[in-house]
Parts: C-alpha cells; sequence; structure tokens
C-alpha cells in the first residue's frame, strides 16, 4: 500500500524506515494520527474550489457534492480516494466519541469505534473516489449511529 504521509513520516524519523505502519503507531500514535489526517491532495482540491475542509460532518456533505473532474485524472485518483478515506477517518475519530485509529497488521489504517466496529476507511475513500458510493457523509452517519 503506497500512502502519501508514511514518506513524511519516515523523512521525521528514519529509524522507522524498516518498520511497518502499524509498529510506527505503537510507538507514536498521536504522531501517525497527526499524519493520516494531512490528506494533502484533497484538502487542497478542495480549496480549488472554494471548499475548506473542516474536519466537521458538514464538510463530508460538501465533499459529496462536488462535480468528480478527479475522476478524469487516472493517476489522481488513486491518491485522492486515500485522502479521501483518511480524510473521512479523521472526521469520525475528532467527532465521535470513543472512535479511535487503528492500523492492521498489514499497514492499512482503519477507525475502530466504540462498539469494536472497524472501518476500513481507505477502501471507503477509494471507492467514492472511483464510483461515489458509498458517500463519504453516510458512512460518517453509520459511524456515528454505532
Amino acid at each position: 500500500m503506497n500512502i502519501p504521509f508514511l514518506d513524511k513520516l519516515l523523512k521525521r524519523d528514519p529509524a522507522l524506515r524498516d518498520r511497518p505502519l502499524a509498529a510506527a503507531f505503537e510507538d507514536d500514535p498521536a504522531g501517525v494520527a497527526e499524519l493520516l489526517s494531512e490528506c494533502e491532495l484533497l484538502r487542497s482540491q478542495a480549496s480549488a474550489v472554494g471548499l475548506e475542509l473542516d474536519d466537521t460532518p458538514a464538510s463530508l456533505v460538501a465533499l459529496d457534492q462536488l462535480l468528480p473532474l478527479w475522476r478524469d485524472d487516472p493517476e489522481a485518483l488513486p491518491w485522492l480516494g486515500n485522502d479521501a478515506g483518511l480524510y473521512l477517518g479523521t472526521v469520525v475519530v475528532r467527532t465521535v466519541p470513543g472512535a479511535a485509529w487503528h492500523v492492521w497488521p498489514g499497514g492499512s489504517p482503519a477507525v475502530r469505534l466504540p462498539s469494536g466496529r472497524e472501518i476500513p476507511v481507505v477502501e471507503a475513500g477509494l471507492d467514492w473516489a472511483v464510483q461515489g458510493v458509498p458517500e463519504l457523509s453516510q458512512m460518517y452517519a453509520e459511524a456515528a449511529e454505532a
């Protein structure tokens, strides 16, 4: 899995270079969570059309309403989908009491809800970017209900 923010983590702490994301998360969960929330490509794309991503559920609704021009760029599509999933996870973690980041042993970030259910946010973001479903706001609503 190629995760853009991981390069920043490795530059910040070269000792992590040969360690999987799950191990880095165990050592510095707050630092990894901070990197997960950056979502630079998604934030810059949204900003270009006048949308500020403020880490709220309302911003997920606004993202769902954007015209999906990124689908015309097959190179950017997976990166944007990855960022969309990480942004969804960021909003859930910051607004749903008890929700927290979790990194699976294989290195894929997920959000663990208080119920124990885990949301594979990157997969959800990729589905959203490619197909438009599930909507990010719908995924958030399901997480908030749990």
